[in-house]
């Protein structure tokens, strides 16, 4: 048991410890694993020399014991919702309760509470009114503002306010949370410790540290946003940049008669301190506690391994950059061929990684020619609109790690499970070199590292919805599709690309829906991976949906909001089964687009039977293809928008 941190008092005492330095509590069941955000916390803070323990998936139902359990820490405690949003683990995007949270014991969907940043927060506070309590996680951290949660369907304060948590970390925690420790053990009360990077604390006007400066920004403040929705929109613009810059300011939101103040973020982490991340002894097991269970989301990810952090793709929908950052924080090939070793001796393996990867595939190891210019730049994507001419995009260190891996004994094949950008794939740059690795990364990638099937993201097929989502034109889907058809030819190899598609986003009409639904069965698409848009806190493409407004240009843009809408869009995936033929007819007439009708049914008369109001599609939620429709897993339908984190 002491190979695992501590969960119990008697794991404590197995230790001989009188004390606790620190304790966590997490909405995830206890994986130590370095995929998990509680155990790369706890690991970090226990070698950095603290006595930690983790309390996970708390029962915050009647004499919180669990939250009393192991007494009162020397130093704080830690509360994090856990590995994704609650509300997106817990929901769909109907707002209906999901059947299964991937981060619990077989699944078990009651294991925690809506936002268990605040409820848990506050229990502690409770409890333990004089013990500094920190929020991190990917919860807190896109809340860390005032923000829309399409949940409540409101605009909400920050989670500093509603939670009481006395300091939030927002982004990866490492640093944070020893620096937080230090500060506390010599002597300083938590209301004084203001100036850690990329930590957010809520104060008067007077306590603000160092006063308000000139080049800090100042947002709409929370009660302006509440009256006018083009300021919300406004304010979200310089929390992007800021997000997404080396050099970041800071930035303040009055609200309630306090300041919320958010400390510009550390540096990019080096490979070294990625490395020393990765290289701390986890179990890589779940918690002895759960033996005879199952974890979804571990037996997903037990036999992957992650290459790097960060993402500079941008997409408007997505929550990854604003968590890890923009800039790709890679690891050494010694300590990935490090990991990959453990795994291989892990009892249960077969020789099969799932995946080697990030949260993209391909963006290993890359970063801008010019560092001065990344210094100077703002863009939320290097590569959108158009691939940023500073950008390295040399394939060659990946694929060296790719052929390192599958030469080392154990391994059979390794899979990249991960999303792959293949706008990155298809970019011809003034470095030939980069180009040839390209090519030879896509050949390497299709003929060694697909099980079968690609998953790729293009998302859509208008280019004006696209544009939206900041993901390239789909005449790159073709481009890339080509390729794969001919080197699959080649190479005598039957495999397939399965693409996702998300409807409803801000922009899309049921026009494109349609015309998206023609293309897909044109290229002999059968849609399988597919999901409405979910509104999460601190995207693009969530601001323009509630505000109406796109943040960058304040232009108006539609968005499908009421449930009609919203399964008169979603519907067209699903064009080829013969029960919603007489619903998608009736909808291409009532928008003028009957043209459409025998591309999809290639003009073949409709002998269907309806057998539900033909008036209004999806007016009621029990509409039985529209519950059929629902059963989406949290896994897909939100790992894929926030990507491996915490």
């Amino acid at each position: 048991m002491t190979d695992f941190l501590p969960t119990t008092k008697k794991e404590v005492e197995l230790r001989k410890w009188d004390e606790l330095d620190i304790i966590l509590f997490s909405g995830d069941a206890y994986i130590d694993h370095p995929a998990f955000g509680a155990a790369v916390i706890g690991r970090t803070l226990e070698h950095a020399g603290y006595k930690v323990a983790i309390v996970p998936q708390p029962d915050w139902h009647g004499d919180f014991r669990d939250f009393k359990k192991l007494g009162r820490p020397r130093l704080y405690f830690g509360v994090t919702a856990g590995s994704m949003d609650s509300m997106v683990n817990r929901y769909t995007a109907n707002r209906r309760l999901r059947s299964e949270d991937a981060y619990s014991p077989d699944g078990r969907h009651d294991m925690r509470p809506d936002y268990p940043s605040i409820v848990y927060t506050q229990i502690l506070k409770k409890l333990f009114p004089d013990v500094p309590v920190v929020l991190g996680g990917i919860e807190a951290s896109l809340r860390r503002l005032t923000h829309y949660d399409y949940w409540k369907d409101c605009i909400r304060k920050s989670v500093l306010c509603e939670s009481g948590a006395d300091l939030v970390i927002y982004g990866m925690g490492e640093k944070q949370v020893v620096s937080i420790a230090r500060e506390i053990e010599n002597g300083k009360h938590i209301r004084d410790i203001k100036h850690i990077p990329q930590t957010a604390y809520l104060c008067r006007k007077s306590e603000i540290a160092g006063g308000i400066q000139e080049d800090d920004i100042i947002l709409h403040s929370h009660e302006e946003c509440l009256h006018n929705k083009k300021a919300q929109s406004e304010n979200f613009k310089y929390i992007e940049e800021e997000s997404n810059k080396k050099h970041a300011q800071r930035i303040l939101q009055a609200v309630d008669n306090f300041y919320a103040v958010v400390n510009p973020p550390y540096p990019t982490m080096t490979t070294e301190e990625v490395d020393a991340t990765y290289d701390l002894p986890y179990t890589r097991e779940p918690h002895p506690k759960y033996q005879g269970k199952t974890i979804p989301a571990y037996e997903m990810i037990k036999f992957s391994v992650n290459i790097h952090r960060g993402c500079f793709g941008g997409c408007a929908f997505c929550t990854i950059s604003a968590h890890q950052g923009k800039f790709i924080a890679s690891r050494s090939k010694e300590s990935i061929i490090k990991e990959v070793k453990q795994v291989t001796q892990m009892p249960d393996f077969k020789g099969y990684l799932s995946d080697l990867g990030g949260p993209s595939a391909n963006m290993y190891g890359m970063a801008g020619i010019n560092p001065k210019a990344c210094e100077r730049c703002k863009r939320p994507s290097c590569i959108n609109p158009e691939i940023c001419p500073n950008l390295n995009t040399d394939h060659s260190k990946l694929l060296e790690i790719y052929r390192e891996v599958d030469a080392l004994p154990g391994i059979k094949k390794s899979f990249i499970g991960s999303g792959v950008r293949y706008d990155l794939l298809l970019h011809k740059s003034k470095d030939e070199k980069s180009n040839k690795a390209a090519q030879e990364y896509t050949r390497e990638l299709i003929v060694n590292h697909v099980s079968g099937r690609l998953k790729i993201a293009p998302e859509h097929t208008s280019d004006r919805v696209l544009k939206l989502m900041r993901k390239p034109s789909f005449q790159q889907f073709y481009a890339f599709k080509r390729i794969f058809d001919r080197i699959n030819k080649e190479e005598g190899l039957r495999q397939q690309i399965i693409p996702y598609f998300i409807s409803s986003h801000p922009g899309c009409k049921e026009e494109d829906m349609a015309e998206l639904a023609v293309i897909t069965k044109d290229l002999d698409f059968h849609l399988e991976q597919v999901q409405d848009f979910t509104p999460t806190p601190m995207t693009v493409s969530t601001e323009t949906w509630y505000s109406g407004f796109e943040p960058y240009t304040l232009e108006p843009i539609f968005s499908a909001k009421t449930q009609r809408e919203k399964l008169a869009q979603r519907q067209f995936f699903f064009w080829y089964k013969p029960g919603e033929r007489a619903g998608i007819e009736r909808e291409l007439k009532r928008i003028g687009r009957s043209d459409l009708i025998g591309k999809l049914y290639d003009g073949k008369p409709f002998k269907g039977k309806v057998n539900y109001d033909a008036k209004a599609i999806g007016s009621t939620p029990d509409h039985t293809s529209y519950k059929k429709k629902q059963k989406n897993d949290a896994w897909r339908d939100g790992k894929r928008k926030q990507g491996k984190k915490r």
